[in-house]
C-alpha cells in the first residue's frame, strides 16, 4: 500500500537491503521555481513551485475537529495554510511536531494557519482519546483533522508520514515536503508566503 511505501524503504535500509533506498526514499529533494529546477540528495523529498493553479484540496469525510470547528478549505482563504499529515505514533511525526508548533505560535498573527490532518496508521491511532493525549503531550493547540477513513489523505493524493503542504493566501498550493528535516526551507517558505 502507498502509505506505508517510506517506511518499508526505511526498514530495508536498515536492514542493509537498501542499496539504492537512500536515493528512492529519502534522496529526492527537488525545488522547482520558475527559472530553474535542481536535484539534490536529502533525508527527505521537498518540493517548492511557482503557482501551478492547483488549490487546496477540501477536508473531506473529516470524523471530528479538535481546537477547532469544523474548517473549509475557504474558511482559510486570506491566510498562509500549513496542511500537515501526520499520525501521533509515527516517530517521523514526532520528531517534526516541535518545529510545526513554533512555527504555529510565532506565525499565527502573521497570517499562518495550520491544520493538522491525523491520519492514522493502527488501530489504537483511531481512538480520540489517544490524540486528545498526543495533542496536550507535545502542545498541540492548532486545529486538528481526524481523518479515520482516510479521504482527506486521498484527496491530497497523499502516501506518506509526515507531509506538509503550504498554500499562499489564495489557496494555491506553493510547498510540499515529505519527511522530516528542511527545517530550514520551510521556514524560509512560509516567511517568503506571509510576505
Amino acid at each position: 500500500m502507498k502509505k506505508n511505501l517510506l517506511r518499508r524503504r526505511e526498514l530495508f535500509w536498515y536492514l542493509g537491503l537498501g542499496i539504492g533506498a537512500t536515493a528512492l526514499s529519502f534522496g529526492l529533494k527537488k525545488t522547482v521555481n520558475p527559472t530553474s529546477a535542481a536535484i539534490d540528495t536529502s533525508n527527505s523529498i521537498a518540493v517548492a513551485t511557482s503557482p501551478s493553479g492547483e488549490l487546496l484540496p477540501e477536508f473531506e469525510n473529516i470524523s471530528q475537529w479538535l481546537n477547532s470547528d469544523p474548517l473549509k478549505t475557504a474558511d482559510l482563504k486570506g491566510n498562509v495554510v500549513l496542511v500537515q499529515f501526520w499520525t501521533f505514533a509515527c516517530i517521523n511525526c514526532q520528531r517534526t511536531l516541535p518545529y510545526i508548533t513554533r512555527w504555529h505560535r510565532q506565525y499565527a498573527k502573521s497570517g499562518l494557519k495550520v491544520v493538522g490532518i491525523h491520519t492514522p496508521e493502527f488501530p489504537f491511532e483511531r481512538d480520540v482519546n489517544n490524540v486528545k493525549r498526543a495533542l496536550k503531550q507535545h502542545q498541540i493547540t492548532y486545529p486538528v483533522a481526524l481523518d479515520n477513513e482516510f479521504k482527506t489523505w486521498n484527496a491530497y493524493d497523499n502516501g506518506y508520514w509526515p507531509h506538509l503542504f503550504l498554500a499562499d493566501r489564495q489557496g494555491f498550493k506553493r510547498y510540499d515536503h515529505i519527511g522530516e528535516g528542511a527545517y530550514d526551507e520551510t521556514e524560509q517558505v512560509i516567511r517568503r508566503l506571509l510576505g
